[in-house]
């Protein structure tokens, strides 16, 4: 029993021991200690273990007892001091709280006091100051009954001089008078209940009344509607008078303005009526004669009569350009089969002149006002295409073709007057677009003639490259043509001299360009009955003569410096456009068009030396290769593929120096031109011997490396091909190499020729594996085994290809290509 109680009692009290990893940090922080006895993870009998490791420290164990009574004492001593000390600490604690919330007392009491001492004091305060108060809002009183009578004084006294001043016209001191008389009543807005101001009001109302109908009075005295001769010189009545109406209602000044500018215009209606001979557009000039001459009277005899915030003469001009546009228009409209395209561009001309002066002298600030909007201004071009300004070149041209010379300056960006008359010849463009239409079809039809006259041009590698005279002379009329247009409108003329561009460009493209590529005897787009009756098995086909190679050089640059600008030409035309109609600027399709000649071209010079070639080929594939008894230098076959290289490369090269890109696609084409083309009668080329394949390898090489020094072929500079076109050579050419290691390999034992064919050829087929055994010569009873196995040595084909005979899956190679055309070519032949 006293055992089981025992072991119960230890259990409770690890229970109690048990602490949390939290406390247990915690006390570890605070009492740190290397003791293991401190440790939480403490176990008795590894620390035995360690205080007795051996047999032999059994010898100390008494000492080891000894030590631990020790400190079992001394731990008990200081549990003991511990405990004895924590028996007051309750009854202190209390002791603490209770004078804690005294002291908290007395605080809440000396505030209580503080708080009815304050409250005391600011009773005491409004008490003192509560007269202070009451005397303040009397002095304000006051102040403002003195100045409301001082003001009211002023204004009835005020009012009184008006209505005496007024009647006596002394328009000078009304004017001082009304606008101080205008600012005391401003204070009487609120005492408009009162009778009195009331009516001191209507007074002033009925006075400013009075005084519009004066002075408009007085001013259809001075300048009569009707009447046909004006006052010497200004009058001060009138000068003061126009004070005065700056201050009453605004509609007062307005008719002021109206009706002095409808006088001072009459004449100009009645000189310039639409049955007078003046009135025409031939005349124009003398329209805008007579409005300077008015702006300079004005300014001597009416100058200092209206004020200058007015802008007096703006508005004359401003109104004598609306009248002239609504007169134009009419003028135009009933004698529209007489508007001629000289007439109408001679009109704009000095009408946007006009418009220019006007600008110089006048700022626009009356534009607001009137029913015009002021222009909004292109952004600054950053297109290189050609500048705003007119050449030397233009000016020649326009003399040339009979037309007139467009205005020395366009119009200024940040001109406000831009329009204001030129507007109304806008419904009439049509003359000059039709003008347009019939001067640029004449323009082609003069570049045909001249080319039939002159002939194609002479050979000169010196300069290379240049375009045609004619192509900068269409480009030059159509900027003068754009600027023209662009000064008249931005709206739809625009974009039906686009459409006009559109139609030349195609001409142009087509006529100039296309229209003179020599033509060659077999057309690039299939077979011609004639072609073939005409072709002789190892007949050399016609060469181009160094002029055509020249001209079609010619034309390629031109293509380019044609395809190049009409993009400017497109960006600068939605420069010049409105906003709205930008989208319908498209000049894709004549791009598109210059890129077929150009593709054109390069195709003429591929075929012309490729054709060149050819004979060179049929040689070779025409000779007895397994009667070659030894190895020698290059054959005569590649002796002439080279030297008809060396003739034309370097002529294309240099006539086509400012197009670097172009030659350099040349090159790319000739090559995967050439190349499948040897190939196919590299397989020709049938029995050869093993010193027949080394010939013909090293006849390879040779094309090889004359192909990859193709670009720079009798050059003084030697620049490093492409690496697009070095790939394309390397790649075909170490494939007919490849073919020819594969022809000079024994073909026994089988399996090792498969391999070494299946190695050497990576896109090996049954097709071209049959060839090189043709090659090889031997019988077909031999190939049969060979190609079976080759069957069995190749990879699957991948699932829904064909079981076939051929592996190859793709799209039919160029020597494939090549052979079905022979082929065509030979049927054809028998069956004619």
């Amino acid at each position: 029993m006293m055992e089981e109680e025992e072991l119960e009692f230890v259990e409770e009290l690890e229970a109690v021991l048990q602490l949390t990893p939290e406390v247990q940090l915690a006390i570890e922080q605070v009492f740190p200690s290397q003791d293991p006895l401190d440790r939480a993870d403490f176990n008795a009998v590894e620390y035995i273990n360690t205080l007795f490791p051996t047999e032999q420290s059994l010898a100390n164990i008494d000492e080891v007892v000894n030590k631990i009574r020790l400190k079992i004492r001394r731990l008990d001593d200081n549990i003991r001091t511990v405990v004895r000390g924590q028996t007051n600490v309750g009854q202190d604690g209390r002791q603490a709280l209770e004078e804690a919330q005294k002291a908290i007392q007395q605080l809440f009491g000396k505030i209580k006091d503080i708080k009815d001492k304050a409250e005391k004091s600011e009773q005491m305060v409004k008490e003192i100051t509560r007269d202070i108060k009451q005397l303040d809002h009397a002095k304000r009183h006051l102040t403002t009954s003195i100045t409301t009578l001082n003001h009211l004084h002023m204004l009835a006294g005020g009012v009184d001089s008006l209505e005496a001043m007024t009647r006596r016209r002394q328009y000078g001191e009304v004017a001082n008078l009304l606008q101080g008389v205008m600012n005391v009543l401003e204070h009487f807005h609120k005492y408009m209940g009162i009778p009195q101001i009331r009516q001191l009001s209507e007074r002033v109302k009925a006075a400013q009344t009075e005084l519009g109908q004066q002075i408009l009075a007085d001013f259809e005295e001075a300048f009569p509607s009707q009447g046909t001769k004006r006052p010497g010189g200004p009058s001060n009545v009138l000068r003061d008078a126009c004070l005065v109406a700056n201050i009453l209602d605004p509609r007062i000044k307005q008719e002021i303005i109206k009706k002095f500018i409808k006088q001072h215009l009459s004449e100009y209606l009645v000189l310039f009526q639409e049955n007078q001979d003046v009135a025409w557009l031939d005349k124009i000039d003398r329209r805008y004669a007579w409005i300077k001459r008015q702006l300079v009277d004005y300014e001597e005899k009416y100058g200092r009569m209206f004020p200058r915030e007015w802008c007096m003469a703006e508005r004359i001009a401003v109104e004598f350009c609306h009248v002239t546009r609504a007169e134009l228009a009419k003028i135009m409209r009933t004698r529209a089969k007489e508007i001629e395209v000289k007439l109408l561009l001679f009109a704009i001309q000095r009408t946007t002149n006009f418009e220019g002066f006007l600008a110089k002298r006048f700022s626009g600030c009356t534009l607001t006002d009137g029913t015009l909007k002021k222009l909004e201004s292109p952004p600054p071009s950053t297109n290189p295409f050609l500048e705003d300004e007119p050449t030397p070149e233009m000016e020649e041209l326009a003399t040339e073709k009979g037309d007139l010379d467009q205005p020395k300056k366009p119009k200024a960006p940040d001109n406000p007057f831009h329009g204001i008359v030129s507007k109304c010849f806008e419904p009439h463009l049509y003359v000059y677009i039709e003008s347009q239409d019939k001067n640029l079809g004449e323009l082609i039809d003069r570049f045909v003639a001249d080319f039939k006259a002159q002939g194609p041009p002479k050979p000169n590698t010196d300069e290379g490259g240049a375009v045609l005279p004619s192509c900068a002379d269409l480009f030059v009329y159509y900027k003068k043509c754009m600027v023209q247009c662009s000064q008249l409108s931005t709206g739809e003329p625009m974009i039906a001299l686009t459409t006009i561009f559109q139609k030349y460009l195609r001409e142009y493209a087509w006529k100039i360009l296309s229209g003179n590529l020599p033509k060659t005897t077999t057309s690039s787009g299939g077979l011609t009955i004639s072609s073939l009756l005409k072709e002789k098995e190892g007949s050399e086909v016609a060469k181009f003569t160094l002029e055509e190679l020249c001209l079609i050089c010619n034309i390629l640059s031109t293509a380019e410096y044609c395809l190049a600008t009409t993009q400017q030409l497109e960006e600068k035309l939605k420069e010049k456009v409105d906003v709205s109609l930008i989208e319908r600027i498209n000049l894709t399709g004549e791009m598109d068009t210059f890129s077929t000649v150009i593709s054109s071209s390069i195709q003429l010079l591929v075929q012309d030396l490729d054709a060149a070639c050819d004979p060179a080929l049929t040689a070779m594939s025409k000779m007895q290769w397994q009667n070659v008894e030894h190895v020698g230098d290059q054959s005569p076959y590649v002796t002439s593929v080279i030297l008809h290289i060396k003739q034309n490369v370097p002529i294309i090269r240099d006539n086509l120096a400012s197009t670097r890109k172009y030659f350099t696609q040349f090159c790319v084409k000739f090559a995967n031109s050439f190349i499948p083309k040897f190939i196919t009668h590299l397989f020709k080329c049938k029995p050869i011997s093993m010193v027949g394949a080394e010939q013909l390898l090293l006849d390879t090489h040779s094309l090889k490396m004359v192909l990859l020094d193709l670009p720079s072929i009798s050059s003084q500079v030697v620049r490093k091909a492409p690496a697009s076109y070095t790939k394309i050579v390397v790649k075909g050419m170490t494939r007919a190499e490849m073919i020819l290691k594969v022809v000079m390999a024994p073909h026994e034992p089988l399996v090792v020729f498969v391999d070494n064919y299946i190695k050497l050829l990576t896109d090996c087929n049954t097709e071209t594996f049959q060839k090189i055994l043709d090659m090889k010569g031997l019988k077909r009873s031999e190939q049969s085994s060979m190609l079976e196995l080759l069957r069995q040595r190749l990879p699957a084909p991948p699932s829904g290809a064909e079981s076939s005979g051929s592996l190859s899956l793709t799209a039919p190679t160029p020597e494939q290509e090549s052979s079905r055309i022979r082929k065509l070519e030979k049927l054809i032949k028998k069956r004619l």
